[in-house]
């Protein structure tokens, strides 16, 4: 997982990835880290190859250990205004803007932003890059947690169980209850009349 890290040897390297651009509810999360390469987490990969507890563990792992990161959510009226590409996207250069030290070089799980800071495009990053996985993970966590506080303002809905996906489960219950807030309008068209 370090291949591409050990490429840009002796410069400072960001991982980004996103979660949630699939959801029918909840905001697309995106994370950019900087992990140094002297301390190996040992374990980190992509988060969907991980549970959810092993997912937990590390992001606290990730967190304490990181040299910077930095988390942000694009919320859902965000995502039918400008598509969830283009969220995705601006959710991508803002958490890379917030990190306290500016990378030379930043790894991307798949997607091309706007940035003058060097970038490489990686298909399946989250699986190849260390940094772009610990990204993943980080994204991946904090929606999860999201999506489970929410799911106490809006029980109904089961947003704890599904994290906003579109399972039978979740369409049952938006065909059942309507749309709340924090449904995407343009991913639920075919769900609700």
């Amino acid at each position: 997982m370090l291949d591409y890290e050990k490429k840009y040897k002796n410069k400072i390297v960001a991982g980004i990835d996103e979660a949630g651009r699939g959801p029918l509810a909840g905001p697309v999360v995106c994370a950019s880290v900087i992990m140094p390469l002297d301390n190996i987490i040992e374990g980190i990969d992509d988060s969907k190859k991980l549970s959810s507890k092993k997912r937990d563990l590390l992001f606290d792992e990730i967190v304490k250990t990181a040299i910077s990161y930095s988390i942000v959510e694009v919320d859902e009226k965000t995502i039918d205004q400008i598509n969830i590409l283009n969220a995705t996207k601006l959710g991508m250069e803002e958490c890379l803007k917030k990190l306290k030290i500016r990378p030379d070089v930043v790894l991307i799980d798949a997607v091309k932003i706007s940035t003058d800071i060097a970038q490489e495009n990686i298909i399946h990053g989250d699986a190849l890059s260390y940094n772009i996985a610990a990204a993943s993970i980080l994204a991946k966590v904090y929606r999860d947690r999201l999506m489970e506080r929410v799911d106490r303002i809006y029980p109904q809905y089961c947003f704890a169980k599904h994290k906003g996906y579109g399972t039978k489960l979740h369409i049952e219950l938006l065909k059942k209850y309507g749309p709340c807030p924090l449904h995407r309008k343009t991913f639920i068209k075919k769900f609700v009349v």
